[in-house]
């Protein structure tokens, strides 16, 4: 297993990243990128077991549903690349089974990389979403072909691909590049239906990284996001040749569904798991601010707070059920439900805009405009601040201030309109969560139940 350190150092491997116009030659020491970097390496010293041989707990595959339900908890305290390796691996090895029951080939790759990549310690970010071009057409119809990732070569050796995917979370903090099918693909979109892991340093693999990192001098009025953040990716391939050991799907469109549907269920238990915990942290913060603005027992605030705790408390449910009722494949690995998984995903993500609006509505506008921790401190400012900022007695104007920055923070600042997006469009967005929970809902029994209920013995003459 790798130490913090270790992984720092391992960075810098020659990777092509830029950020901002300009190339990154060390991530570590980056003012923007080394923060994200070090919070990487604090889930590796976290979980670090200097024993021969030993592996780290969230490389390792849940073998029942409660071993499943005790690393998502764990999973939801790890950084934000550590839980898409995770899922990454996860997502391989649903879709193993999945091939191995379809009779089709390259599961004995997929189950060989896993091992190698315990046994490595590397992280892996997931590459899934293309450039699409005109979504109107299919990848095999675009006006430029590399408007997918596509095979442009092929050998005994391995396989030569290009093209670009879009919104890699994490993608320069990873060791590998886990490169899937975006959709399902159509019989003659072969070219495009390719599945690899792609070493971050490769020839021909660039990344340009994007950020809601704050970047003022004085981070304090960024609770969250001065020390917890990451940089999106836009990784370019190149012309990058994958070994092929490091290919797990080639030229079979029929099973290219295969790998996006795996990949979308473990990223959705995911965003359930994170969903359910920022729920959560907004009651708090709702709570709170209410009751420094001394509003506890108005009518419209206790409608509101009761809305926001329903959500929460529903979010909780559906992640419960999702983890209580996991499936067990034939090959011993467990994935979560898929139908309360997906129903728990779109609910989160349809209503969080109402309960940002109602902790808006609760807080008021100093959520905007209060002055920052700078400001308090000033001999010529801080008493006018602690004079004007304060609420109710016996809460001090600090405190209240400070949950004032993180409500900004959290969700009306570059990281709120960030999370206010990638909470609907991660993991394939509203319409894939509700195409897959109606696939997986018994819309027979519910059928069955109506008509007797209704006293017809037949619906069709």
């Amino acid at each position: 297993m790798l130490t913090g350190e270790e992984y720092l150092a391992s960075l810098n491997d020659g990777r092509a990243t830029f950020f901002e116009g300009e190339e990154v030659k060390n991530i570590p020491e980056h003012p923007v990128m080394g923060t994200a970097a070090r919070l990487t390496a604090a889930t590796y010293d976290r979980f670090h077991n200097p024993e021969p041989g030993a592996v780290n707990l969230l490389m390792t595959p849940p073998r029942s549903p409660g071993d499943l339900r005790d690393l998502i908890p764990v999973l939801s305290e790890a950084d934000i690349v550590t839980r898409v390796t995770f899922g990454s691996l996860m997502a391989l090895l649903t879709a193993a089974d999945r091939l191995a029951e379809a009779g089709a080939g390259h599961v004995d790759a997929i189950l060989a990389y896993h091992e190698q990549a315990k046994k490595a310690d590397v992280r892996i970010t997931e590459c899934i979403t293309d450039a699409k071009g005109d979504r109107a057409r299919p990848p095999q119809k675009q006006t430029d072909p590399d408007a997918y990732v596509h095979v442009v070569d092929r050998s005994d050796e391995g396989v030569v691909i290009r093209g670009a995917k879009l919104h890699i979370t994490g993608a320069s903090y990873g060791h590998d590049l886990m490169v899937m099918p975006t959709k399902r693909m159509g019989a003659e979109a072969g070219e495009y239906s390719i599945a690899c892991a792609v070493p971050v340093n490769a020839s021909g693999v660039s990344i340009i990284n994007s950020s809601y990192a704050p970047r003022g001098e004085d981070v304090r009025h960024f609770p969250h996001t001065s020390h917890d953040h990451m940089p999106d990716g836009f990784v370019v391939f190149d012309d990058v040749f994958v070994p092929r050991e490091r290919v797990f799907l080639d030229g079979d469109p029929q099973y290219a569904a295969v790998f996006a549907h795996s990949l979308g269920l473990w990223e959705r238990i995911g965003g359930v798991s994170q969903m359910t915990r920022n729920a959560e942290l907004l009651v708090g913060f709702a709570h709170l601010i209410a009751d420094a603005n001394g509003l506890l027992g108005v009518a419209h605030i206790k409608d509101k707070l009761a809305e926001m705790i329903i959500h929460a408390t529903m979010l909780r449910a559906g992640l419960e059920a999702a983890l209580h009722n996991a499936v067990v494949t034939p090959q011993g690995f467990v994935h979560p439900n898929e139908l309360y998984t997906n129903a728990a995903k779109y609910q989160g993500a349809a209503n969080y805009s109402l309960m940002v609006r109602h902790l808006h509505d609760i807080a008021g506008g100093s959520l905007l405009t209060a002055p920052t921790i700078g400001d308090l401190e000033n001999p010529q400012t801080g008493d006018y601040v602690r004079k004007y900022m304060q609420g109710r007695p016996g809460v001090p104007a600090e405190n209240r201030l400070k949950v004032f920055h993180a409500i900004r923070d959290h969700t009306a600042d570059a990281y709120g309109g960030w999370h206010a997006a990638t909470n609907v469009l991660s993991g394939g967005g509203l319409y894939a969560q509700r195409s897959v929970a109606s696939n997986h809902f018994d819309v027979e029994a519910a059928r069955e139940m109506a008509l007797a209920d209704a006293g017809i013995e037949s619906w069709t003459a």
